[in-house]
């Protein structure tokens, strides 16, 4: 039974983990998104004021050019980030999609406890265990 007890708090942490991660990836793509487009509009006021839109041209200015290639990388990692974040989506698709797990994480997510003890009141072994670590 404990065996079954530590591969649900395993398997909840993972989802509980997972989720996290989602959100964070989202977040992130979130922000390098709208730093990518003021990068943008800086840009474009920058070439405006030189009168010079033209990468190659010699007097392009320089400040357009660092922010181009700021804004390119920006586009690039969130690029990474979205496959990253497709490839949590779909462990968490997976992972809410078995049945044994949807019975391990329906409700508040606990196991029932054969004793009868709710996970608020843990026995006096398990309290004396963490204690001594």
């Amino acid at each position: 039974m404990k065996s079954r007890d530590s591969l649900a708090r395993l398997r909840r942490f993972q989802v509980d983990e997972t989720r996290r991660r989602v959100a964070q990836i989202e977040t992130m793509i979130a922000e390098f998104s709208k730093m990518a487009r003021e990068l943008d509009r800086e840009i474009a006021l920058e070439e405006q004021r030189s009168g010079i839109t033209d990468i190659a041209h010699f007097a392009y200015p320089t400040y357009a050019r660092a922010a181009r290639t700021r804004r390119d990388n920006l586009q690039r990692s969130a690029g990474e980030l979205t496959s990253q974040l497709d490839e949590a989506r779909h462990f968490l698709e997976e992972t809410l999609a078995d049945p044994s797990n949807a019975r391990i994480l329906e409700g508040n997510g606990k196991p029932a406890d054969p004793a009868g003890r709710s996970e608020a009141e843990p026995d006096e072994t398990r309290g004396m265990r963490a204690r001594r670590f």
